[in-house]
């Protein structure tokens, strides 16, 4: 009993988290944390990776000739000086270790600006000298901007036929106000995504890139999993007065809410997995990037579905004349019931996920009688053998033809 007893109570409406009735609270902490994403947008921007921003990037073994393990600060102060050796104005980037998965020795990369092939040349040899390496394991590699203004090129029309064909479905399946819901919940994690990115100060590459657009098919699965428990409960609504439009949709949300949340962790766990042990405890620097952005996003995708999306659709539909005149019903009854010292029985007793129309004949039950209207006899089913059956009826009666 103890363990289904939570689940059980938001399904049947009885624990009644009223998410969707403090929709304004939620709507403020939104507008507070994209305040705060945009801010970090323009006062701190982005760490773009080498594809993005171009450069050279070199690849400096973890062992020296002799087998002596090379620290990050030495492999970074080696490439400093190097690359001051031959252009003293720049600045190198984030020195990031990467283990081989192909049974080879771990290595460093280092970013730094773009350099001549001579200059990439003499800047390797001083590398050489400096930490006594082969010559042969030392790599460089000139990546332009431009590849990564193509990528990101690409990555933008891509999402936004994905927000296109999302909202076509949307709107075929549900209907134009859940879809422009959606889409708000959708922004809004991507936003927020990328505001922790900007944050964090983690570098954007391309596996970024990928990284968001996954994260927008999970959070659509989340709401349109809540959207069709809403669809549901709000199915035929304003022939009823027993909840109105957001209540219904509060009601959705609690029914949904555990299965929202034991499928987001479920998919979080080999993410949180990727990213603090794959890329934390293991050294893998290469799945940090995907691995931040997906846990981020897949996370801040569970609470939207939930905090964000569902109050914007109930906000929405308030608007409809339709949804106005039905929820002015409903509170009209409901005061005219409290005006009564007594609530009516049927009222009571009210099954919480229970319609109008199934409470209509325990509520007539319940009704005064009409002054002046004549006792309702119950009808007499048995035609033979007792009185006023058919077996007594007198023989001079008119025969029906």
């Amino acid at each position: 009993m103890a363990r289904n007893g939570l689940a059980n109570r938001l399904y049947q409406g009885e624990a009644n988290l009223n998410i969707v009735g403090r929709r304004n609270t939620w709507f403020i902490v939104a507008a507070v944390l994209v305040l705060i994403s945009i801010g970090s947008f323009t006062f701190k921007s982005f760490e773009l990776g080498i594809e993005f921003a171009g450069g050279t990037s070199f690849s400096v073994p973890a062992k020296t000739t002799t087998g002596q393990e090379l620290s990050q600060g030495e492999v970074s102060s080696a490439v400093d000086r190097a690359i001051k050796a031959v252009d003293p104005a720049a600045e190198i980037g984030a020195v990031q270790q990467v283990r081989s998965t192909g049974g080879g020795d771990a290595y460093y990369t280092v970013r730094a600006p773009a350099l001549a092939p001579g200059q990439a040349e003499k800047a390797k040899a001083t590398l050489v000298a400096d930490l006594g390496v082969k010559a042969e394991d030392v790599s460089d590699d000139n990546v332009s901007a431009a590849w990564g203004g193509q990528v990101t090129k690409q990555a933008i029309i891509g999402l936004l036929v994905f927000l296109v064909l999302v909202m076509a479905y949307l709107v075929v399946r549900f209907e134009w106000r859940m879809a422009v819901a959606a889409l708000s919940s959708l922004l809004l994690d991507l936003v927020l995504t990328a505001g922790v990115y900007s944050l964090v100060g983690f570098e954007v590459t391309p596996s970024t890139v990928i990284g968001f657009l996954t994260i927008l098919g999970y959070s659509l699965y989340d709401v349109v999993v809540v959207f069709d428990k809403v669809q549901e409960n709000t199915r035929g609504i304003t022939a009823s007065s027993v909840r109105t439009y957001s209540e219904a949709t509060n009601l959705a949300v609690n029914q949904t809410l555990m299965r929202s949340l034991n499928t987001g962790l479920v998919a979080l766990l080999p993410v949180g997995g990727l990213l603090f042990i794959g890329a934390g405890l293991l050294g893998a620097g290469t799945l940090k990037d995907l691995g931040l952005v997906l846990f981020v996003g897949m996370g801040f995708g569970v609470i939207s579905s939930i905090m964000f999306a569902a109050p914007v659709l109930s906000a929405l539909k308030d608007q409809e004349p339709k949804i106005k005149a039905h929820t002015a019903r409903v509170l009209a009854r409901r005061a005219s019931v409290r005006s009564g010292d007594v609530a009516p029985r049927a009222e009571r007793q009210r099954q919480p996920n229970a319609t109008e129309s199934d409470e209509a004949p325990a509520l007539a039950s319940t009704a005064a009688p009409r002054p002046g209207a004549r006792p309702t006899a119950k009808r007499n089913t048995n035609r033979g053998g007792r009185p006023g059956g058919a077996g007594n009826r007198p023989s001079g009666g008119t025969k029906r033809r």
